[in-house]
């Protein structure tokens, strides 16, 4: 089969031309078919970001310039310099950064700032509507849609964080969270009997012959073939439906999940972690987060956590933490200062940064040269633009896996090494030996 390049507009047996090399008229192409898919990744992610932003007001022109340019960087024909890709690259992390911060700031004008807060898990009654995705803004307007109608609503993976929130968490009626991370929709979905509204990209099509297909709504962008779709903030459909089902019955879970670590509330602890560093109580904080994707290797990032010694804090967002977040980690020995930390959602991300920002600042320690390790779970969604955004900061060492992304060759792996110390998880006990040492 011939491939086209799109670099060099040729075809041939290895899509550069009709001598068959990757590396032919066109230069390294590879690389730079590769740099971007990744930049077209990260787009997805930053234009998630900045539209959830702008439906809660914000002021996203600077966003949308960079998401513009970086459209157009990517036309055929346009570029060939690997320099500039990187650039380029570093351009949209940024924007990546100051989506987040938008995000952020939205959320918490409207919504509140987010206390610590333990969610009921896996428990359900009476009649019920599942929410799973991340629009906070849809939450709210649904809550206050079915305020006195005799449903409960119930949140799904990333929408655990919503618990959190004061304007959300003051409806008795937001009950709990049911389930974990997004991939597992199609047998959660099967087991709720209620009705399911799914608002963002993280959607797992279900078949035609499953059985939630008429219980399942989506919200705007969001479509299915069979489903029924959500428009113009009208939710009478989706209200009557969860009216007319059976009550919930069969989700009698006794345990509970926690959350509501928003950065803005954790830097109000910043007295305290200081003290508990200078004294030796804290040693290490562990950045553990990121998309999780089905699969046992997933379960790496249990097992490290489990491991992760006493004297260390875990931060964490996104959906990987479903991982672990059954796991009582405790407090800091000799502290009030909980082990484990949960920014939120995957936008929620930048927090982690702030927190390592106002570290750098009061220890007088540049951000790399502080005890802090960064280890992220992978899937080329979102996550995309987190990490471009780390790197436009300028953070380094961070740990990928349980697999690399599939847009890395061994050319621009060799350079995110050099230039970030990057490197890809092994197992458990081997990276944390390095981490500790």
């Amino acid at each position: 089969m011939s491939m086209f390049c799109y670099q060099c507009e040729m075809s041939g047996p290895n899509g550069c031309g009709s001598n068959g090399q990757t590396e032919g008229t066109c230069g390294k192409d590879e690389n730079l078919s590769r740099l971007q898919d990744l930049m077209v990744f990260g787009v997805k992610g930053l234009a998630a970001y900045r539209t959830h932003a702008a439906d809660l007001g914000a002021d996203t022109k600077e966003v949308d310039d960079v998401l513009a340019e970086t459209m157009y960087f990517t036309l055929t024909n346009v570029n060939f310099n690997f320099d500039q890709h990187i650039a380029q690259l570093m351009k949209l992390g940024s924007a990546g950064v100051t989506a987040m911060g938008l995000l952020s700031e939205a959320h918490t004008q409207r919504l509140g700032v987010p206390t610590p807060v333990k969610v009921s898990q896996d428990r359900a009654e009476g009649k019920g509507i599942l929410v799973s995705g991340h629009d906070l803004l849809m939450l709210k307007n649904l809550l206050e849609a079915t305020a006195g109608r005799g449903v409960n609503i119930y949140t799904h993976s990333e929408m655990l964080p919503a618990h959190a929130y004061p304007e959300l968490s003051k409806h008795e009626h937001l009950k709990g969270n049911i389930g974990k991370a997004w991939f597992d929709q199609k047998t959660l979905f099967e087991e709720w009997p209620g009705a399911i509204v799914v608002n963002t990209n993280c959607i797992v099509p279900p078949t035609k012959t499953c059985g939630y297909l008429d219980r399942l709504f989506t919200y705007e962008t969001v479509g299915i073939e069979g489903g029924r779709r959500i428009e113009n903030g009208d939710f009478s459909e989706l209200i009557d439906t969860a009216l007319a089902l059976p009550e919930i019955t069969n989700f009698t879970g006794d345990k509970s999940l926690t959350t509501g670590h928003h950065y803005k509330t954790v830097l109000t602890l910043a007295p305290q972690i200081l003290d508990a560093v200078k004294s030796g109580n804290l040693k290490k904080f562990f950045v553990v987060a990121g998309c999780d994707a089905p699969g046992k290797a997933g379960e790496y990032y249990r097992e490290l956590t489990e491991k992760i010694p006493q004297d260390a804090v875990i931060v964490t967002s996104s959906c990987g933490k479903f991982r672990f977040n059954d796991i009582d980690f405790g407090n800091v020995p000799g502290t009030d200062l909980p082990r484990y930390l949960d920014l939120g959602q995957c936008n929620d991300s930048n927090g982690a940064v702030q927190i390592a920002l106002a570290l750098s600042q009061a220890l007088d320690t540049p951000v790399n040269d502080l005890p802090i390790n960064i280890v992220l779970s992978w899937m080329e969604q979102k996550a995309v633009i987190i990490l471009l955004a780390l790197f436009s900061l300028g953070i380094k060492g961070i740990r990928l896996g349980p697999k690399p992304p599939q847009f890395v060759n061994e050319d621009i792996y060799n350079f995110l090494v050099e230039q970030f110390d990057f490197g890809l998880t092994s197992t458990a006990d081997a990276d944390l030996a390095e981490m500790l040492s």
